[in-house]
């Protein structure tokens, strides 16, 4: 990587490597976009990318042809490096470096606690299962 990047999307099979340079970066066909992919199947604003606390979070954009993160569909998902990510059937490696002091697995706990949850909780509407049990 050089200096002064963020991080960078590797594409599988060969070509240049696009360079992370924002903590905000959209990927799509359009001109606008900060990553302009010019590709039929590609939306007109697809996905993006932001850093958030050293780590490096995908989210779709309501595209037609969705994101995979390692074979899996997602709306939204933090990026280990060395990830590959699928953007409507293109695929990248993202590379980056973590800050010192970041603990990746705890941003993947927290994540799939989320998901662990029903939309009452998330809402604050009805108290967690977890805590409700415990209290038995």
């Amino acid at each position: 990587m050089a200096e002064g990047q963020l991080g960078e999307l590797v594409p599988v099979g060969g070509g240049d490597a696009i360079p992370l340079v924002n903590d905000v970066m959209t990927i799509g066909r359009r001109e606008s976009c900060d990553i302009c992919l010019r590709f039929q199947n590609i939306s007109g604003s697809h996905c993006e990318l932001s850093l958030r606390n050293g780590i490096w979070h995908l989210r779709d954009l309501n595209s037609t042809n969705g994101v995979k993160v390692n074979g899996e569909r997602t709306l939204r998902r933090p990026l280990r490096p060395g990830d590959e990510i699928d953007i409507a059937k293109h695929k990248y490696i993202i590379q980056y470096r973590l800050s010192a002091g970041v603990k990746l697995e705890d941003i993947f706990e927290e994540e799939d606690n989320v998901f662990g949850q029903s939309l009452m909780e998330k809402a604050g509407l009805e108290k967690p299962k977890d805590a409700a049990q415990k209290r038995k």
